[in-house]
């Protein structure tokens, strides 16, 4: 037992060794966990901000105008006004996502309680904008017409309070931050650990591993620890120098609580890195099926779609995914405060599906040995 241990000790050893004179995957490592992570987060946009808007205002009353001037930065550029005829030409040449045609006698219809129509023309080939956008200007509207009724100064019988819990001001580098790190020691955790395996192939020094008195389990545990601890010590790092120091985003949970799960989805993660190494011939094929795979599980884990807006039967299938048990437990633990009273299925289900991931690669990376020996 004593040599198992210290043959997995001494080969991760020359993996540390081995990533320490690769200075393009060194370059990788920081840039992913540093710059890549604050412009994410500072410069994903994902809510409505300086959107540029139009108004035809064919009603030239004080609601209309009123209207106008609710429209308000950091949103909305200060609206600019058109004639109706000019409405098709300023959207098929896409200088405004959204034109509001405002009838005539307008005002004159509210205040009579006759059935009116705004009509509000989307830009839908940005579609995130076009549904986020349309809905903000129909509040926006509704709001102001409402006041307009009421003379701004008779309080409605019901007065709805909305509470923003734990992002009072609805700050999306605070979300994007947290998601862009565990984005990105993802696709680091699969690159390194994969690239490894693929490096020794193509040097031939899986060969002289395999004269040594080692078997293929321990070269596997070898490099899922080495590469393991070097996503984690920069993960670490990243999420103390640059998410809460140069983003100020605030951790409110259990730090340790959240590196327990991040070593946990990272025995996974290194396990899927070497399995799909087994699978390709060389470093391109290796990228490539890297990216197919990360891709998939950066969309659809919940860290940029929700999943409950998804097919449930897509909802089944992820939970397969080790990625969509971490984004839970990264959101819980990071930005909800959660305990391990809350978090503990998502350990559990991504413990499991490490294990059968390492499973995979266990017998992937036998047939390969083997083959190689032939």
């Amino acid at each position: 037992m004593s040599r198992f241990f210290s043959s997995i000790y001494q080969l991760g050893i020359k993996e540390l060794f081995s990533l320490r004179y690769d200075p393009v995957m060194i370059f990788l490592i920081v840039y992913m966990f540093s710059f890549a992570v604050i412009d994410e987060a500072k410069n994903a946009i994902t809510g409505v901000l300086n959107t540029a808007v139009a108004i035809v205002d064919e009603d030239h009353s004080p609601l209309s105008r009123q209207i106008g001037d609710a429209l308000l930065p950091p949103r909305f550029q200060p609206p600019v006004f058109l004639e109706l005829d000019e409405i098709d030409a300023s959207m098929e040449s896409a200088r405004y996502a959204f034109v509001i045609d405002i009838p005539p006698d307008f005002q004159a219809d509210i205040l009579a309680r006759r059935p009116t129509v705004i009509q509000l023309n989307v830009d839908a080939t940005a579609m995130g904008l076009a549904g986020t956008g349309a809905g903000y200007i129909q509040r926006i509207i509704s709001q102001e017409v409402s006041e307009f009724l009421k003379g701004g100064h008779v309080e409605p019988p019901v007065k709805i309070v909305t509470r923003a819990l734990f992002n009072p001001n609805m700050e999306a580098a605070w979300f994007q931050g947290v998601m862009s790190l565990t984005n990105n020691f993802t696709l680091l955790a699969i690159l390194i650990t994969g690239a490894a395996l693929i490096r020794e192939r193509e040097h031939g020094t899986i060969e002289h591993l395999l004269v040594m008195p080692v078997r293929p389990v321990e070269i596997m545990l070898a490099k899922v620890w080495a590469n393991g601890l070097v996503v984690v010590i920069a993960a670490t790092l990243s999420l103390f120098f640059v998410v809460r120091g140069v983003l100020a985003i605030p951790i409110i949970g259990s730090i340790p609580l959240y590196l327990t799960g991040m070593i946990i989805y990272l025995f996974s993660v290194t396990s899927l890195g070497i399995f799909l190494a087994t699978l390709a011939r060389s470093m391109p094929q290796f990228g490539l099926l890297t990216m197919l795979v990360y891709v998939l599980m950066l969309l659809l884990s919940g860290g940029n779609t929700p999943l409950e807006s998804m097919p449930g039967w897509l909802q089944t299938i992820m939970q397969l995914v080790p990625s969509t048990h971490f984004v839970s437990i990264a959101q819980a633990i990071l930005i909800r405060d959660a305990g391990i009273d809350v978090v503990w299925p998502d350990f559990i289900a991504t413990a499991i599906i490490g294990a059968v991931l390492f499973i995979m690669a266990l017998s992937r990376f036998r047939k390969t040995v083997t083959l190689t020996q032939l």
